[in-house]
């Protein structure tokens, strides 16, 4: 298992920067790498929303279905899926930024390889991971700031 967290402060309110990162609609036009957002629930936001993401990483796409399985709004939300013979794990909390000044946004992704071949690769691909997640929460901050 490799246990991946990034935290920043995001000059815009906790509703804003939760509805950046809980509702796919918003995060796939915050994050500029991600090309197509399919929904394969009718629930499009909250517990139960399901849905198949397409994005650019690097010079391939990959493609992932995600669903939602925590959603506390103004809380926390929590997105699985399973790819490549791997659990991906992540959770958004959002909470009142230092000095309560703006918002202090976590994420914490967990890979929980299950298949010989994920096993031997998911930690080699912490790194590439960590730099990928930390260009999405960047991209959800200047989202975010520019809505709030």
């Amino acid at each position: 298992m490799t246990h991946t967290e990034l935290s920043l402060t995001v000059d815009a309110p906790i509703g804003v920067v939760f509805s950046t990162v809980a509702d796919v609609s918003n995060f796939s036009e915050a994050v500029p790498h991600i090309e197509h957002v399919e929904f394969l629930s009718e629930t499009r936001t909250g517990v139960g929303a399901r849905f198949r993401e397409t994005r650019l990483m690097g010079s391939r796409r990959a493609t992932s279905e995600l669903e939602v399985t925590e959603y506390v709004q103004d809380e926390r939300v929590r997105f699985l899926a399973d790819q490549g013979g791997t659990i991906w794990d992540t959770i958004f909390t959002v909470g009142p930024g230092p000095d309560g000044r703006g918002t202090q946004l976590v994420m914490v992704m967990e890979a929980r390889p299950y298949k010989l071949g994920a096993k031997l690769v998911t930690p080699l691909m912490k790194r590439v991971v960590a730099k990928a997640i930390a260009a999405d929460l960047d991209a959800v901050k200047a989202y975010a700031e520019a809505a709030g």
